[in-house]
């Protein structure tokens, strides 16, 4: 008789990957959760296969490659609109282009604006923010020093993400990633902060 319960394997992997996504804010990779347990990716990926089918967890719509837990269906899941792509190399040009996507609730707070972005480019990977990965941006307008950032540059009328100094009239862009060197502006508009990253998985 087919049961929703999981495994006890399952119900370990089910509660790493809750807590790994508490912690890191993104999901975990099929590679990581197969170091944590000493198993093969394939059987990783056979226990996911089946906690899906058991609706104990699921894939963000648009984003094939992310784990979600989905304890209750779409109670665990909000729309936000995906804005489009944004560079973490060096500026592109800003794209408007919203779409609904769906991300787990309990990443957002109440009382605040929500969007997402698909992340181009390889700038914030010591933030574990890979290329191709989906970034979850709380609508503000200031930032303290340090955190990472959407800001859009007017005089080049483009939107890039990086980690934000205020300094005395200028703004340090700085990327998280060592071969490459931050950059300075003058014209610099936060347009909200990076709190969370959907993470592709392997």
């Amino acid at each position: 008789m087919w049961t929703t319960r999981p495994s006890k394997r399952q119900a370990e992997i089910l509660e790493f990957i809750a807590k790994f996504q508490r912690v890191k804010g993104y999901s975990p990779s099929l590679a990581e959760i197969a170091e944590h347990f000493d198993i093969s990716i394939p059987t990783v990926h056979q226990h996911i296969s089946y906690l899906r089918k058991k609706k104990l967890l699921a894939a963000l719509k648009g984003k094939k490659r992310s784990i979600l837990l989905f304890n209750d269906q779409k109670k665990d899941l909000v729309e936000i609109p995906l804005m489009g792509v944004i560079s973490a190399g060096g500026p592109i040009e800003a794209i408007r282009n919203p779409e609904p996507m769906e991300v787990p609730r309990n990443m957002l707070s109440r009382g605040a604006n929500y969007y997402a972005l698909k992340v181009s480019g390889t700038s914030m990977i010591e933030e574990g923010i890979f290329d191709g990965d989906v970034v979850i941006v709380r609508e503000q307008p200031v930032v303290d020093n340090g955190e990472k950032a959407v800001v859009y540059l007017p005089d080049k009328d483009a939107v890039t993400l990086k980690k934000i100094y205020q300094e005395k009239s200028r703004v340090k862009l700085v990327p998280a990633n060592k071969i490459m060197k931050p950059f300075y502006e003058k014209n610099v508009e936060v347009q909200g902060k990076v709190i969370g990253v959907l993470r592709k998985y392997a």
